[in-house]
């Protein structure tokens, strides 16, 4: 058990790492794109080759937008094992342990529900984008790949869940 929970931090760990590049090239892209779409006015006196390359950078909306799903799916186990999600214990924090663990059950097992049917809606999903050949309006990119990647992330969010729910259970006999 502590070798299979260690085995889905690591992974977390790295998902967590691959949404991060993710923010991090959505950051610079954004940036970029900013900087040479007022590049053009800023600098009209240079030779005309130098202008050519201050131009916008075509399919940053779908490329920050597919980044974007990247960051927000990769990141959920890894904030889930972190504990960073928001929640609150008010009146839980008032009542005793055995039902917090009750209501910890209840709560982890329907986001198992949720988590289990998203990822498995997403395969069926990205499978059927595939069949017809999605792609993005600009860049082309097929959006399966990014589909698979949150059917992938809310797998590992179910892993995550089921080595709370089994950890719960324990200490509640």
């Amino acid at each position: 058990m502590i070798r299979f929970e260690s085995g889905i931090k690591k992974v977390s760990e790295y998902m967590s790492l691959f949404a991060g590049a993710a923010i991090i090239i959505m950051m610079l892209l954004s940036t970029a794109d900013v900087l040479l779409r007022l590049g053009g006015p800023l600098f009209l006196k240079l030779e005309w080759w130098f202008l050519n390359f201050l131009k916008p950078i075509p399919g940053t909306y779908e490329l920050v937008s597919f980044l974007g799903t990247v960051a927000a799916a990769f990141a959920m186990a890894h904030t889930s094992i972190k504990g960073g999600h928001v929640s609150v214990s008010l009146v839980t924090r008032l009542l005793p342990k055995r039902v917090r663990i009750i209501i910890r059950i209840i709560t982890n097992s329907l986001a198992l529900v949720l988590f289990g049917l998203l990822s498995w809606r997403s395969i069926l999903y990205a499978e059927e984008l595939k069949f017809y050949g999605e792609v993005s309006m600009t860049l082309q990119l097929p959006y399966y790949p990014f589909i698979y990647g949150v059917a992938f992330a809310s797998f590992a969010m179910s892993v995550v869940l089921i080595t709370y729910l089994m950890n719960d259970i324990k200490e509640l006999k």
